[in-house]
């Protein structure tokens, strides 16, 4: 069996496809890139993949899935500057993700385009089926985007021995109901590094054994110290909170993650 193979067509479609993975992929990694750098990653992954494609060995499926890693490899290198192999692999398999679930959006949208014209589906009906994927999934990324940001807020710690502010980022979890067993004020979670960074604000007569129970753990005990002061700033209001309760946790926080600090919700309320 052979298959007519339109060069022409297969670049247009790779270096759009190319277009719109290296941006929703870029969203995600939050790496960011001049539009001419992506068009120019975009046009090479698109030359690459059609030159692999004209290559005589093997079958045309053997060919585009053998080149398939090392051109979004090369594409991710060139656009966002990655050069850290395990970041590049990341990423790699971030973009993965993002053409499946374009290629899925796209499917849809041709099955129905499909019922409705009665017919097969051309180069122009392709790329806009497309276009529309990739803004419906950069809609999604954006609400997922505002969902997220909206649980963050920014916590400023003072430190009085030292007359210093820290600043650190902190997520709102409506489940985290922690509280002193003895005075019942909330309890909020700070990482290891956090910890040592802010541990002069620390009082030694006001230490805390806060007991709690998790997932995957029954029970435990965290060590947890009071802070003089705290300043919560959220998109409305400015909230000072004294004499708040913080536990060291050494699981949840990852160290180099978007927040150090799990605030508690009752500390929003003023």
């Amino acid at each position: 069996m052979y298959y007519k193979l339109y060069i022409d067509s297969v670049f247009i479609l790779q270096t759009a496809g190319n277009l719109y993975l290296l941006s929703l992929a870029g969203r995600i990694l939050e790496c960011t890139a001049t539009h001419k750098r992506i068009l120019a990653g975009a046009v090479m992954g698109a030359l690459l993949s059609c030159t692999a494609v004209m290559i005589p060995v093997g079958t045309m499926g053997v060919r585009i899935a053998v080149s398939a890693v090392p051109v979004s490899l090369f594409m991710l290198h060139a656009v966002f500057r990655i050069g850290r192999c395990r970041k590049l692999l990341y990423a790699s398999l971030v973009l993965a993700g993002c053409g499946f679930f374009l290629g899925s959006v796209m499917i849809w949208i041709l099955n129905r385009l499909r019922t409705v014209l009665k017919g097969n589906m051309g180069l122009p009906a392709t790329l806009a089926a497309g276009y529309v994927s990739y803004r419906i999934l950069t809609a999604i990324l954006a609400h997922m985007k505002r969902r997220r940001n909206d649980c963050l807020r920014t916590v400023e710690i003072r430190l009085p021995k030292t007359g210093c502010r820290f600043c650190a980022r902190a997520l709102v979890d409506t489940g985290n109901h922690l509280s002193d067993p003895v005075s019942g004020k909330p309890v909020s979670l700070i990482s290891r590094e956090l910890a040592a960074q802010i541990s002069p604000a620390f009082r030694p007569d006001k230490y805390h054994a806060i007991p709690f129970r998790s997932v995957g753990k029954d029970r435990g005990i965290l060590e947890a110290y009071e802070l003089p002061e705290i300043t919560i700033e959220t998109q409305t209001q400015t909230i000072r909170k004294e004499h708040v309760i913080v536990a060291v946790c050494d699981t949840g926080i990852a160290e180099d993650g978007v927040y150090q600090m799990i605030l508690h919700p009752r500390l929003l309320e003023s």
